[in-house]
Order: structure tokens, then sequence, then C-alpha cells
């Protein structure tokens, strides 16, 4: 599978929200992209996964221009007051409600068992949980869904914390096959010690460092 965005820029009543970024993300791949706060971070997701119509450009799955096949396609992990649960849930209504949108069981049986998998609290406040528990388990959530062939984990450095974890769970769904976006700052790009993408620019092909296997 590949994602291509071309030119995609998005404006907002009170002027540039995206300005024109170009990448390309395929499956099997990590693909970082940096940009500070205010760059358009979330837009950028939402534009990538056929959520937010961009102004100007176009994204292409597998060389189409198709919102609804990208929607089915792409997961937007933890985007700020879109995708990003609501803090004072419990975890395991979080997990019960993402368990639902991923067509799987979601009763209190199903949700007890897929918390005991993964030593998580079901009693516990989301918005406690450590930052990367909470990208771990936002992750595991979107991977249910079987019509998921991509991931756009949105700014996990936000939490804080060392990047190398969220950076090291991105990998491994990569290493799966799946195509998968990190969206971070300049700031986590370096201390990772990895060349990103960049939102504004049209960005090259990724180098062969950046696939599945060349990530440590």
């Amino acid at each position: 599978m590949e994602i291509v965005a071309t030119g995609v820029e998005v404006a907002g009543a009170r002027g540039q929200l995206l300005a024109p970024t170009s990448l390309r993300a395929r499956s099997g791949r990590l693909l970082l992209v940096a940009g500070d706060p205010n760059s358009g971070r979330t837009a950028l997701a939402l534009a990538l996964s056929g959520r937010l119509r961009p102004t100007r450009g176009e994204v292409r799955l597998d060389g189409t221009a198709d919102p609804s096949a990208l929607r089915r396609a792409v997961a937007v992990v933890d985007a700020p007051q879109i995708t990003e649960p609501e803090g004072a849930l419990p975890v395991r209504d979080v997990v019960a409600e993402g368990l639902s949108l991923a067509g799987r069981r979601s009763g209190r049986r199903a949700v007890r068992a897929w918390l005991q998998a993964r030593e998580l609290p079901a009693t516990e406040r989301f918005e406690n949980l450590a930052g990367l528990a909470r990208t771990r388990l936002l992750v595991d959530l979107a991977v249910e869904s079987r019509a998921v062939r991509a991931l756009v984990l949105d700014c996990p450095d936000r939490h804080g914390g060392d990047p190398a974890g969220w950076y090291e769970l991105a990998a491994r769904q990569a290493a799966r096959g799946l195509a998968v976006v990190a969206l971070c700052s300049p700031h986590s790009a370096d201390r990772l010690g990895v060349f990103p993408a960049r939102i504004g620019a049209d960005n090259p092909e990724p180098s062969t460092s950046d696939t599945a296997e060349g990530l440590r």
C-alpha cells in the first residue's frame, strides 16, 4: 500500500493551517514527520487519513484519490481533541469503545481479557496513564480493526518521556507490514537521531534506513 500526499495545503478561517507538504508513506515503512507546534501536524494527520479535505493538493491511496478508502484504511492515533480519548474516562471504557469501533467483541469479559493480557488497570483514569502506556494502548486498539493498513501517530511526544519508546512501538507496526507515519517535534527527531520528513516541504523518497528492516 502507498499513500502519496502532493502539495497538500489546508487553509482555515484565520489563515493557513498547513503549508504545502508532499510525502510518501508505504507498507512496511515508518516515516517520521517533524513540525513545530502550530505547523499543522494534526491537519496533516487528518488529510492523510481522508478525514480533512485539503484546500489545495491531494492525497492518493494506491494511485487513487478516494477519501472514503483512506478513512477505512488509515487510523489516526491520539489526535488532540479528535481521536484523543476523554481523559476522565476509566481505561476499561476507552478499551470498550475502541474494540467496538474496530468491530471486535467489547463486552465486559472481552475488555477484561484484553486489559489483563496487557497488564493495564481497568479502573484507572485514562489521563493518569504514562505517555508510553497511553500510546501503546491506542496503537493496539487501532490495529484491532482488520481494515486498518496504515497508522498515523499524532505527536506522541507531547506526553513527554523518551521518544525512543513510541518510536519503537511505531517501528514494530511497520515491521508487521503496516504503513506508519509518526508526527513529532524537530527536537524529538533530533533526540532519535532520525532525519525526518518536514511539514511544509516537498520531501524526497525515504532512504532505506527508514524501512522496517533498517530500524533498531
